[in-house]
């Protein structure tokens, strides 16, 4: 599927792939089945792409199911456990509910073959449908060396107050307008797009990378997703992350402390962002400047090739470890089921 088309490696969702690469190498592989804690099954679900490049939700459940009825047909290691056992990175914008618009992926649901399973994702909103309880939320994928070629010396002045570039409306998928990031993004615009403070376009210069080494806050909001890859970017940047996504489930929130970094505005608060900015007190924003200069902090969010100590894939590793030993209830008496392999959409059923 990355030979089809290669492009899946660089865009945000490529965490599926390059976790897939890091296990192959890693010294907590085991080819005995016996010896295994987990069993990780790789699936490109993000790798069916548009002509413009960006990941097709609707074939990914065909793909799923595909390949969970051959590993559950080959080996009898799923029949053990319904796949209780097993993990799988899902990096769609809700996670394995397989759709880009919230209403949709709600009506969806977690694929139901997936109820046992543990869920890698990029995805984690409290109180929803598709983040169910004990899945690993994980950062998106931001390209690591192309982020090392753009750094700046670090004694570079923040001269720019807030920095936001990306879409305030998505006009080709919600021509109303209300739809789109709840509203939020299109309220940035209209409150802030004469504001001399506020440094936001829908252009996205060569320079953005430089930019965001010269900016003191860096907008974060959500889009058709909660998350997004401006996370990543502002935390290696230094830049503060202004996260304005209501619930938001943050990744790694063990690693990171997301609260003494950032600043989080409510949905509803982003007409008074300039005076909730403007009153923060110096000596909180030194603060978080200098937890943000940390390393480790910029460690954790990203997948470097080769792999790195406390990098992403090592806190997704630590994620896992967590979570054993198995409780008892994931081993099944032989013959017995759990899961129902004719549940959801009609179209999920169809071979892929």
């Amino acid at each position: 599927m990355v030979a089809k088309d290669p492009r899946c490696l660089n865009h945000m969702f490529a965490a599926e792939i390059f976790m897939h690469r890091f296990l192959l190498s890693s010294a907590v592989r085991t080819l005995n089945p016996k010896e295994a804690d987990w069993f990780y099954a790789p699936v490109y679900t993000t790798c069916d792409l548009t002509p413009a490049g960006l990941p097709l939700p609707f074939k990914s459940p065909r793909v799923m199911r595909s390949a969970i009825q051959y590993i559950s047909n080959k080996w009898p290691f799923w029949n053990k456990t319904d796949g209780a056992d097993h993990f799988f990175v899902v990096p769609h914008d809700f996670g394995a509910c397989f759709h880009y618009q919230e209403e949709k992926a709600i009506e969806r649901g977690i694929l139901p073959l997936l109820q046992r399973a543990t869920l890698v994702q990029t995805f984690g909103q409290e109180n929803h449908v598709c983040l169910k309880e004990g899945s690993i939320i994980i950062p998106p994928f931001a390209p690591p060396q192309k982020m090392q070629a753009h750094l700046i010396p670090p004694d570079t002045p923040r001269s720019i107050f807030v920095y936001f570039r990306g879409l305030f409306y998505d006009t080709g998928n919600d021509p109303e307008g209300g739809y789109y990031a709840r509203g939020a993004r299109a309220s940035l615009w209209e409150n802030f797009k004469n504001n001399p403070l506020f440094d936001i376009s829908t252009e996205h210069p060569a320079t953005y990378y430089e930019d965001m080494q010269r900016a003191v806050f860096c907008l974060c909001p959500l889009g058709w997703a909660p998350w997004s890859p401006r996370l990543v970017e502002a935390v290696v940047f230094g830049c503060i992350p202004v996260i304005i996504a209501d619930d938001i489930v943050l990744p790694f929130a063990d690693a990171i402390p997301w609260e003494e970094i950032g600043v989080f505005i409510e949905e509803k608060d982003v007409p008074k962002l300039d005076t909730i900015l403007t009153s923060m007190p110096i000596e909180d924003i030194l603060r978080k400047q200098r937890l943000l200069a940390n390393p480790s902090m910029k460690q954790a969010m990203l997948f470097p090739q080769p792999a790195q100590a406390r990098d992403a894939f090592h806190q997704i590793l630590n994620g896992l470890a967590r979570k054993l030993p198995h409780p008892e209830g994931v081993y099944l008496p032989p013959g017995e089921k759990h899961l129902n392999w004719t549940a959801g959409p009609v179209g999920d059923l169809k071979p892929w």
